[in-house]
């Protein structure tokens, strides 16, 4: 279904205080469709203020130069939320994905509101405005600008061209269509720079990450005839080269670098415990299905989740399901 745009536009043009928030392990969708949106309703006149879960990973800051985001028990307190008007939830419909903004999101008397292109979700006690079509978050964002009048300016277009590239992957995902393009095209107009922003990105690693990708690369498996690939990043990798998890972001994709993989699979272990999961598949196998087995969510050909529990345990339950749904 597409979003009604007449109903998203009247709750804003109807409330003044905005609290903005995403999922945890923030990456560039979240963080850029975040900033953008901020933006827009500032220049409608509205009070914003934007406050995650996570601190925004150190490889990501760039995107946020007059650091507009706060974290939760870090820079502000539960308490001081209680004053707004609307609480909007971009980039996720998940209570999993909502990490220590739960109770937030859970007990506010606030209008609540999801704008998200992710296939599953949870009752969170929200308006929808969702389109599983759409390629990104940062894309709907992009068209909320148009709906609420909003110009787009170069502040605006740079954090929104990082949300659009990022999950497109550079545009090469089966979700990219014309509209992506033309989008694209707009945000470049307006002022985002491309060239800068892929530097950002991809030219700015430190040698502990570079030494990360390493590791986790050398552990890679294969196996269903080359079909499905995995690989894990433990917590010693992490401790003997210094890297930060947030290092671990895109690993996965040179898994799919492989002729003949179809499925990649990497399991991340977290300083606290568990095990973050990340699906990829360039094939039939659905990641957002295999992710929901396991409390996540997300696309077709990308999604993660969470799950608890030992390596050998974690790896085993996880790689049976994927081995089933790749017969």
């Amino acid at each position: 279904m597409p979003i009604n745009w007449p109903a998203f536009v009247e709750i804003i043009n109807a409330n003044q205080r905005f609290l903005l928030v995403s999922h945890i392990r923030p990456d560039c969708d979240a963080l850029g469709s975040e900033l953008a949106m901020a933006m827009i309703l500032e220049r409608l006149g509205k009070q914003v203020r934007i406050v995650n879960g996570m601190a925004t990973p150190p490889n990501l800051a760039f995107i946020d130069p007059q650091r507009k985001i706060e974290t939760l028990g870090v820079d502000v307190p539960a308490d001081e939320l209680d004053d707004i008007d609307v609480l909007m939830v971009l980039d996720t419909s998940a209570w999993a994905q909502i990490g220590p903004m739960r109770e937030t999101v859970k007990n506010t008397t606030a209008r609540k509101i999801i704008l998200d292109h992710h296939v599953g979700e949870d009752d969170l006690g929200a308006e929808l405005f969702k389109d599983p079509a759409a390629d990104s978050t940062g894309s709907l964002v992009t068209e909320a600008a148009a709906h609420l009048g909003v110009e787009l300016t170069p502040d605006i277009a740079m954090p929104l061209y990082a949300a659009i590239a990022t999950d497109t992957g550079w545009y090469r995902f089966n979700s990219v269509d014309g509209d992506t393009y033309r989008r694209a095209g707009r945000l470049i107009d307006a002022g985002a720079v491309p060239s800068e922003i892929y530097k950002e990105l991809y030219e700015q690693d430190t040698l502990a990450r570079l030494q990360l990708r390493g590791r986790i690369v050398a552990r890679t498996e294969t196996e269903l005839d080359g079909r499905l690939a995995h690989t894990t990043a433990l917590r010693e990798d992490f401790e003997a080269t210094g890297a930060l998890p947030s290092d671990t972001e895109d690993v996965i994709n040179l898994t799919l670098t492989v002729a003949g993989v179809e499925v990649a699979v990497i399991f991340v272990e977290q300083a606290s415990g568990g095990f973050k999961l990340s699906f990829r598949s360039r094939g039939e196998v659905d990641c957002s299905a295999l992710a929901e087995k396991f409390g996540g969510g997300g696309h077709k050909a990308a999604a993660g989740a969470f799950m608890e529990g030992p390596c050998d345990a974690v790896k085993s339950a996880v790689l049976d399901a994927v081995r089933a749904a790749m017969r």
